[in-house]
């Protein structure tokens, strides 16, 4: 007869969320994830089948908790307003001790080796989908007159997203939320207007 489980399931992947943001996918080993979870091999196994299986459980739990805030920048009721909200966080995000520096998104897989190319890769779509999910908010603004006619969604998402994972970045190269700020000020300057 099978024993209970003892530990819970989402406090592990809390855990485990911590340790892949901190040190990446692959420089996080399975006795870090055994030993900060508080298990064993066979329960870690029988719990998360691999570690690859538990870094995506990771992945849905950041998108759900500290990642959240980036999509739910989309709702706002500008373009402008949705560019402003993501260089917020970003530049916030920068100075919150309760949360390791940067973006798991982009440190999670920065250092993966051809044995990893899964985990590079869903990190990869990850990111595209935030873009695409950016792109179409602002097709939208463009239909609605909030961008100019002859702003390029694709274009001004790209840019607005490649800033965002930039001050992820400089956020875990110890950057200042205070630095962040008047960087994403800079781009709010130069916001296109209709």
């Amino acid at each position: 007869m099978a024993r209970p489980r003892e530990f819970d399931l989402d406090a592990a992947t809390d855990t485990a969320l911590r340790l892949f943001w901190e040190k990446g996918y692959e420089a996080t080993s399975l006795t870090d994830l055994t030993d900060a979870i508080g298990i064993n091999r066979p329960s870690f196994y029988a719990a998360f089948e691999s570690k690859k299986e538990l870094f995506n459980r990771v992945l849905d739990r950041y998108a759900a908790g500290p990642g959240a805030p980036v999509l739910a920048a989309l709702s706002a009721e500008t373009a402008r307003e949705v560019v402003a909200a993501l260089l917020s966080f970003y530049a916030d995000a920068a100075g919150d001790p309760a949360r390791p520096r940067g973006c798991l998104l982009v440190q999670g897989a920065l250092a993966c080796g051809e044995d990893s190319h899964a985990v590079r890769d869903a990190l990869t779509e990850r990111r595209a989908s935030v873009e695409r999910a950016i792109r179409d908010r602002f097709k939208r603004a463009k239909a609605e007159g909030d961008l100019g006619a002859d702003a390029s969604p694709a274009d001004l998402a790209r840019y607005v997203w490649t800033f965002c994972l930039g001050m992820a970045v400089q956020a875990a190269g110890g950057a200042s939320r205070a630095d962040l700020r008047r960087t994403a000020a800079e781009v709010l300057r130069g916001w296109p207007s209709k």
